[in-house]
């Protein structure tokens, strides 16, 4: 069974059609106990990189998914903004502390010299890393959905194991232990998103 937490940053709805599609049963976790039922969680988020870190401590889910992951080692994913949490910092209006899962600040995508826009909405190919779980067995083109004006810089390299260029690379995917997290959006990213949650429940 797969936990998908909802704590109001994130399209739950969504991702559970998503998983459901693929044959597999999420569990909706409205409270930080239900993750107790679960094998695995998924951590979606949209919205601002403060307010989510708010509202995962104030409803306890902060604590429960500290002890679920980094104690009991359950796989987790998290999704766009969920990715960003998993993160030491994060910068939108100003410094903020993540969840600390993988080493590493949320920041700004650069624009440079260029007028590229932000957010970054739409699809975008991937790069990925050989070897990358989320990514096994996905050939051809592996194009995604993204909305963000923001990515997880990790400390680390070797923790990202997809980029998408975006008037540079920008990450797309990392993965850390048991720790898993998407840029992009693979309940909206057809084929290759659906192959994503599929590998993740399959971890």
């Amino acid at each position: 069974m797969i936990g998908v937490v909802s704590y109001g940053m994130g399209n739950i709805r969504s991702v559970c059609n998503a998983l459901e599609h693929l044959g597999h049963e999420p569990l909706v976790a409205s409270a930080p106990d239900d993750l107790d039922k679960v094998d695995r969680i998924i951590l979606p988020g949209v919205g601002a990189f403060p307010a989510a870190m708010e509202r995962l401590g104030t409803t306890g889910f902060a604590d429960a998914l500290n002890t679920q992951v980094r104690a009991r080692g359950k796989p987790v994913l998290g999704i766009c903004l969920g990715m960003q949490l998993l993160g030491e910092i994060g910068t939108e209006f100003g410094d903020c502390a993540g969840l600390g899962w993988i080493p590493g600040r949320v920041e700004i995508i650069p624009r440079g010299e260029s007028n590229l826009r932000l957010p970054q909405i739409g699809w975008n190919e991937l790069e990925v890393r050989e070897g990358a779980q989320l990514f096994t067995n996905i050939e051809g083109d592996s194009s995604c959905y993204f909305v963000h004006s923001y990515q997880l810089l990790t400390t680390d390299p070797s923790d990202v194991v997809a980029t998408v260029d975006y008037g540079g690379p920008v990450t797309a995917a990392v993965e850390r232990d048991n720790i898993f997290g998407a840029q992009f959006h693979p309940e909206k990213s057809a084929r290759v998103g659906l192959a994503v949650l599929d590998n993740f429940a399959n971890i």
